[in-house]
C-alpha cells in the first residue's frame, strides 16, 4: 500500500508546526551585518586595486620562476 500526503504550507507554518524556532532576526541582522561589510571593503573590489595587487605579484612570481630556470639550467 502506498500513501502520499501533501502539505500545502508556508515555511515559517512548517518551522512552527514542528516546534522550530523562528530564525529570521537572526537572518536578518547576519544580513545586516554582511551588506555593512560588504560597503566597507567596496575598496579593495575596485579593478585598479585588484590590478594592482595582481600585478605586484604576478612579476614577482615572474622573476621567481625565472631564477629558478637560470640556476637549472646552469
Amino acid at each position: 500500500m502506498k500513501i502520499n500526503v501533501e502539505i500545502d504550507c508556508s515555511p515559517a507554518e512548517a518551522r512552527a508546526f514542528l516546534g522550530l524556532p523562528d530564525v529570521t532576526p537572526l537572518n536578518d541582522a547576519l544580513v545586516a551585518e554582511m551588506q555593512a561589510r560588504m560597503k566597507a571593503n567596496v575598496a579593495a573590489m575596485q579593478p585598479e586595486e585588484l590590478m594592482k595587487a595582481w600585478t605586484s605579484f604576478g612579476l614577482q612570481a615572474q622573476d621567481q620562476f625565472r631564477r629558478m630556470m637560470d640556476a637549472a639550467v646552469k
